[in-house]
């Protein structure tokens, strides 16, 4: 099993931002919103773009190249549900944010 591994500092993702970052072999956009940390696939499903740049809005980002939203929480795709961005889950130890593995 592959452990967690530390993507940044709480300080280098104040609230109000994400931050792209490169973990398990792949792009992961993290969020710092009011509610706590999130993460995601950082390559939208739909075209590719990233979402580390996309506007955070009530728990959705939206893809900044074509607007296609999805829940931070969960990574649903908010028009389609089968439509989905990879979420991971993160946790805060100290001043580390720590990305947990990919299920499966």
């Amino acid at each position: 099993m592959t452990a967690s591994v530390r993507v940044a500092s709480v300080a280098e993702i104040p609230v109000g931002s994400a931050l792209e970052v490169v973990a398990f072999d792949r792009v992961v956009a993290i969020y710092h919103t009011e509610q706590g940390f999130f993460a995601l696939d950082g390559v939208c499903p739909h075209a590719g773009g990233p979402l580390a740049q996309g506007q955070v809005l009530d728990g959705e980002v939206a893809c900044p190249w074509h607007g296609w939203r999805y829940e931070l929480a969960t990574g649903r795709n908010c028009v389609n549900p089968a439509i989905q961005a990879r979420s991971f889950a993160v946790r805060v130890e100290g001043d580390d944010v720590l990305l947990d593995p990919p299920a499966g």
